[in-house]
């Protein structure tokens, strides 16, 4: 008898450490499931840290954003911060453009693809759970946002690199600092603001079909307002210069530019005045002067 309930008690201790290993082992692996690559994941019953608090733009303002924006069938719209996603569903709706939402809280994101459907726009908008510093925007050609003004400066150099020259930011609200706007309009007691993300005109180009010789002009650059000087003019500007996207205009005491940039080459015309001739003008870029127009 005395053996019997000291081989029970024995099996009892083994028992209570295998429950004690296997605890700590779920334990662990609980843990690890919410770890991804070192950076800790929101749990489901964690609220994720926002950016800025959901305030969803009226039906009216989103209307005229996507007018200023001039959104057509070729756009592929992305809104950052979508809330309840309905930019870019109206977007989708009326405009037969395509859409993604990009938003943090997951609230939003089931809510919106709830949106789309009800819209019947599913196949034409799609919805990222994701944080919009860390989304590949690249493929935009038109942005929308409604954010914070910290937020807008946090953003601007990741809108400046990532965009293809020519797409269209609209913000809600809230300007983007020193990148002066192409357009604003007052709706609804707000005011929006339109952007067209410019090339990158910065550094050394050699000019053809001015003054009929090769002219070296530095060009340096703050958002869409260019400047040209000569070599050893003391940095004094030789050209003042405008930008649309990669559409560029330039003027000078004598003449005007107009022209296109593609890469490392201008092509256009330039005009010397009411009387004068009108010449084409080419310039060449040295790949190795350029600099980032991103801050």
């Amino acid at each position: 008898m005395h053996s019997y309930f000291r081989l029970n008690i024995r099996r009892l201790f083994l028992g209570g450490i295998v429950t004690i290993l296997l605890m700590v082992v779920a334990c662990y692996v609980l843990w690890d499931r919410n770890t991804v690559f070192g950076t800790e994941a929101v749990s489901v019953n964690q609220k994720p840290k926002l950016d800025v608090p959901y305030e969803p733009t009226s039906y009216g303002i989103a209307k005229v954003m996507l007018a200023m924006a001039d959104v057509t069938a070729k756009d592929l719209v992305y809104d950052l911060g979508c809330g309840d996603g309905r930019i870019v569903i109206m977007a989708a709706k009326e405009r037969k453009a395509r859409g993604v939402g990009v938003d943090i809280d997951p609230v939003r994101i089931k809510e919106s693809i709830e949106n789309a459907k009800a819209a019947g726009v599913s196949n034409l908008v799609r919805f990222i759970e994701q944080d919009l510093f860390i989304t590949d925007i690249t493929p935009a050609t038109v942005m929308m946002l409604y954010l914070w003004p910290e937020v807008n400066i946090k953003l601007r150099p990741k809108l400046l690199k990532d965009l293809k020259p020519g797409t269209r930011i609209v913000s809600h609200s809230h300007t983007m600092g020193g990148w002066k706007a192409d357009a604003t309009q007052n709706v609804e007691g707000h005011s929006l603001y339109l952007y067209i993300v410019p090339v990158n005109l910065t550094g050394t180009w050699l000019w053809t079909g001015l003054n009929g010789k090769a002219t070296n002009i530095r060009m340096t650059q703050k958002f869409q307002e260019v400047q040209g000087t000569l070599p050893g003019n003391n940095n004094e500007p030789f050209l003042t210069c405008s930008l649309k996207g990669a559409a560029i205009r330039c003027t000078t005491g004598s003449f005007s530019i107009e022209g296109r940039v593609s890469g490392d080459v201008i092509k256009g015309a330039v005009n010397y005045g009411v009387r004068g001739p009108t010449r084409t003008v080419k310039a060449t870029r040295n790949p190795s002067t350029k600099v980032s127009i991103a801050e």
